[in-house]
């Protein structure tokens, strides 16, 4: 039985739900959603499990703020022998204008104290990303860091629709794509 993780990043709590950092628990929201899955409650992470043929994919959303995401990642990585290959990062992304949603394979953290955690927690860069673009502020408008802990404004919301579709549509072909490589993998 092959494990693969998904693991939304946000911040616990009524304060920040609707925060443009909590992009990655809105959309594995939307993605349980869409699969029929509920979430069961743990004090550190709500977790769900999707069982295919000859997998298990488990959706993660941990419950400590947004720079300790990686104890929880750590966690099931090592309790279920998942390498870093086989976990997508959902998360947004400031770097890419709003709406804009890409994958990604690896690379640097770009100052994301989720990523960052993660990295350091599971030792490799090598997971899977959709990273979700919220935009930045206009130069010397605001921080960074306060401009991703404001909620998204009522114009964005009324592209979410489409937007969490396309995201759910996106981490669909990973999967996909996923299982195909480790069944190559195995028939080698």
């Amino acid at each position: 039985m092959i494990h693969l993780l998904i693991v939304g990043l946000g911040n616990p709590g009524k304060k920040y739900e609707h925060n443009r950092h909590n992009i990655g628990f809105i959309i594995l929201d939307e993605y349980a959603k869409s699969k029929g899955e509920s979430w069961k409650e743990n004090k550190k992470y709500n977790e769900s499990l999707i069982t295919g043929d000859s997998y298990r994919l488990h959706l993660l959303k941990p419950l400590e703020f947004m720079n300790l995401s990686g104890k929880a990642v750590q966690t099931f990585a090592q309790l279920y022998k998942i390498p870093a290959a086989n976990i997508l990062v959902l998360q947004d992304e400031v770097d890419l204008p709003f709406g804009k949603i890409k994958n990604k394979i690896g690379g640097g953290t770009a100052g994301h104290n989720g990523l960052k955690d993660i990295v350091e927690k599971i030792g490799s860069s090598d997971f899977h990303r959709l990273r979700f673009g919220v935009g930045k502020p206009e130069k010397g408008q605001m921080e960074v860091a306060d401009y991703v802990l404001q909620n998204f404004t009522e114009e964005e919301r009324k592209e979410f629709d489409a937007l969490l579709l396309e995201s759910t549509k996106k981490i669909d072909e990973w999967l996909k794509a996923a299982l195909n490589n480790l069944k190559k993998g195995s028939a080698a």
